[in-house]
């Protein structure tokens, strides 16, 4: 089978490797790719790796470079092992990519799957990932989508769960007001996921302008905030009851102006939520934390029972997570069109998926 892996940073290659042997252990799942979405965490793998991506065997999986990637990802089932009873052969699925033990884990054992400290991911740091024609999986990795769900939306899943689980995190609710910084991918489906659990006032800070306009073509009442021109906090200040800021401010970048304009922007016994990943230490002013009484949560990833939940916010039209898609391309560009593409600082696509039908 075609498949694009990691084996250096700027050294994607699409090779043909064996494809998955079809004779499945107890509980495993092969699928035939259809979608898979490019992640920022595949950029910065591209860009600067090895990160995620094991450099010696995973202690739990045992994989290593090189990997496959693609953790946004679904298909059709191809073949089950033994004892999978969720799907069958010929059912539509989204992917789930985390990957644990799921039991004499600490954080296992109490249902929090994705705190495991022998994570693993699909794409990463498993033996599969999206961006090839056939991935091996487990039962638990897999979820079967409704008929009025589309292939590409299948690969939307993991992405929109970890909006979700950011809202979910910042206690977003009916009526809030709500910042996200970070006009990417995950920052506009978090808006999406915001306006869903019935935010009523959005704000986004972006240093593009460009991106900003895609934000303001997908959510049009969107309140959007240059910080190269305007100072986060007086805006949202200016523009939220009693002048006292938001309720909750979400920090999709991973960046220490970032964060700290979420702080500022934020009322009184507000909450900020970390979801984007810093790549180093960063200063914080925690004066105005304590002042201000406000909560800092991170929100890392998802709880892996989600899908369900964000397969029908997805499906039924209240997240509408296929506006985030600008271009779709072959696994044959995928690197030209699709990572060098997403690294121009013009910033012009949001969400690129490959389509690996064609």
């Amino acid at each position: 089978m075609k498949a694009l892996r990691f084996h250096a940073a700027k050294d994607l290659r699409l090779e043909d490797i064996d494809a998955p042997s079809p004779a499945l252990q107890v509980g495993q799942v092969l699928i035939r790719n259809r979608f898979v979405g490019i992640c920022g965490t595949d950029l910065h793998e591209y860009v600067s790796g090895p990160i995620f991506i094991p450099v010696e065997p995973h202690p739990f999986t045992g994989a290593k470079g090189p990997q496959i990637l693609g953790h946004e990802f679904g298909g059709v089932v191809e073949a089950v092992g033994a004892g999978v009873t969720s799907v069958k052969p010929g059912d539509r699925i989204s992917v789930q990519p985390l990957i644990m033990p799921r039991s004499g884990d600490y954080f296992a054992d109490r249902g929090l799957f994705h705190l495991s400290t022998d994570l693993a991911l699909a794409g990463l740091s498993w033996q599969s990932g999206g961006m090839a024609e056939y991935a091996l999986l487990n039962e638990y990795n897999v979820q079967r989508i409704p008929d009025e769900m589309t292939d590409e939306e299948a690969a939307l899943v993991e992405p929109a769960a970890v909006a979700v689980y950011a809202c979910d995190r910042g206690g977003v609710t009916a009526g809030s007001s709500v910042l996200v910084t970070g006009a990417g991918p995950i920052g506009v489906l978090t808006l999406l996921a915001a306006r869903a659990a019935g935010a009523a006032q959005l704000f986004l800070s972006d240093i593009n302008d460009t991106r900003l306009e895609l934000a303001v073509s997908i959510l049009p009442d969107l309140i959007t905030i240059n910080p190269k021109r305007e100072l986060v906090g007086d805006i949202v200040r200016s523009r939220t009851e009693g002048g006292v800021g938001c309720d909750v401010a979400i920090e999709c970048v991973g960046n220490e102006h970032a964060l700290k304009a979420c702080t500022d922007a934020v009322r009184k016994q507000g909450v900020v939520v970390q979801t984007g990943l810093h790549p180093h230490e960063n200063p914080l002013d925690w004066f105005q934390v304590t002042f201000k009484d406000i909560d800092i949560r991170g929100s890392w990833a998802y709880p892996t029972h989600y899908w369900p939940r964000v397969i029908r916010l997805i499906s039924s039209g209240l997240l509408p997570a296929h506006k985030v898609v600008t271009k779709r391309i072959t696994l044959d560009e995928a690197v030209t069109e699709g990572f060098d593409t997403l690294l121009d600082p013009a910033g012009k696509h949001l969400k690129i998926l490959i389509d690996l039908t064609s």
